[in-house]
């Protein structure tokens, strides 16, 4: 029996476009009701959510044979963090901060079990392998995987060529905010420098094997990126919704009553 199918690989694969949108509640019931949206992807938030192993893994058993596929961001590339959110059965992780080459093939290994990478082979005693029942899990596991790393400063920029080329790296990833903080711009991903350099980095990355990914939280930046090549889309963030949906009630009765 091998390891589950990863949808999501297979349509950044395929070339398809995949919708999707951050979770940052870090809680099961509020995901469980944004999957029922059919956004093709939700990211689990583990870098600016109040997310840890346990928040992670209750949001996985929620989206599990849920059209949204689950993408748990960690906070930091570290190989440790990496092997913990597969085994919670995270198939695909995206990666923030990759500025080079050798983290990206770093992580690469991190979500592989050898002779491909370092992942420990103690599958049997965790949640991805249905805690032993899939046999094959560890013979297989490594097709399934899904590994997408942010760029989102100046030296990834730099080094996006590098990373492009990097096996094992499904997709790339835009950090439009942390971009603009890093050129000069914090809180302002609208400059004009940032804009040309995230248009050019997605017409890059579009150009290679990898797929292309962003968040846009803007309506006029989300179709931007989209025009400009983005695959995988993410269109905004639970938390922000909800905080903008609330105030405007507030605020539409405010003013009447």
């Amino acid at each position: 029996m091998p390891a589950p199918h990863n949808p999501f690989k297979a349509a950044l694969k395929a070339g398809k476009k995949q919708l999707g949108v951050w979770s940052s509640f870090a809680h099961p019931y509020p995901i469980e009701m944004v999957a029922t949206a059919g956004f093709d992807w939700v990211v689990i938030d583990g870098e600016h959510a109040p997310n840890d192993l346990q928040t992670i893994t209750s949001q996985l058993q929620v989206l599990e044979d849920k059209h949204s596929h689950a993408v748990v961001r960690i906070p930091t590339g570290n190989d440790w963090l990496v092997k913990q959110v597969l085994d919670a059965g995270a198939q695909t992780v995206l990666v923030p901060m990759v500025d080079t080459a050798e983290q990206a093939k770093a992580l690469v290994r991190a979500m592989r079990y050898p002779p491909h990478g370092i992942r420990g082979a103690g599958a049997a005693g965790a949640r991805a392998s249905q805690f032993g029942a899939i046999t094959d899990y560890v013979g297989t596991a490594n097709d399934e995987v899904c590994l997408l790393v942010q760029v989102e400063t100046r030296l990834g920029m730099e080094n996006l060529d590098a990373i492009l080329a990097v096996e094992g790296v499904d997709g790339v990833f835009i950090g439009p905010a942390d971009l603009a903080a890093d050129m000069g711009h914090p809180g302002n991903s609208a400059a004009g420098d940032v804009k040309a350099a995230i248009k050019d980095m997605l017409g890059r990355i579009r150009g290679s094997d990898k797929a292309a990914g962003i968040l846009g939280v803007s309506e006029t930046a989300t179709q931007e990126y989209a025009d400009w090549g983005a695959q995988f889309l993410a269109v905004g963030v639970d938390v922000g919704v909800f905080a903008k949906a609330m105030r405007d009630l507030e605020g539409h009765w405010r003013a009447r009553i």
